[in-house]
């Protein structure tokens, strides 16, 4: 068992190793499209990438059916083990929308040798979710 302390260290140390590792500046939240962001994601039982729809009900409901009428291309073209959740509650309780990707496979934060399976996943996948929203981005935006 880790403290809270040992814990934090532990996640900073991989963040920084990740950024060291794939040096490169992602999207993320820099989408130019409000509430619609992707997301790195890794705790010590799972690790996701993943693109949040988080704005008010009505821009998410249209931002999904545009996502939504992108689906086969998504998972053809681009990440075919994406899942498209069209309600889903973060921890904090409030309802967004997401599609993600999930590592299938016991990986930890808290457990070193996962963290280079962890980042190649995610510098694979969000590679492939940001070549997405590059070809795309005017459909979604339009």
């Amino acid at each position: 068992m880790f403290s809270k302390e040992e814990s934090r260290l532990l996640r900073q140390e991989f963040w920084t190793s990740f950024g060291k590792s794939f040096p490169r500046k992602w999207i993320l939240y820099n989408t130019k499209i409000k509430g619609f962001s992707f997301k790195f994601h890794f705790d010590n039982k799972t690790a996701l990438v993943t693109l949040d729809l988080e704005d008010n009900l009505e821009n998410r409901i249209n931002y999904w059916e545009k996502l939504l009428s992108l689906r086969a291309i998504i998972l053809n073209d681009y990440l075919p083990n994406a899942v498209f959740d069209e309600v889903f509650f973060l921890d904090n309780e409030k309802e967004i929308s997401r599609i993600y990707v999930l590592l299938d496979k016991k990986v930890s934060i808290h457990d070193k040798n996962t963290w280079q399976e962890v980042m190649v996943f995610f510098n694979e996948n969000m590679s492939l979710f940001e070549a997405f929203f590059e070809e795309y981005r005017d459909i979604l935006i339009d």
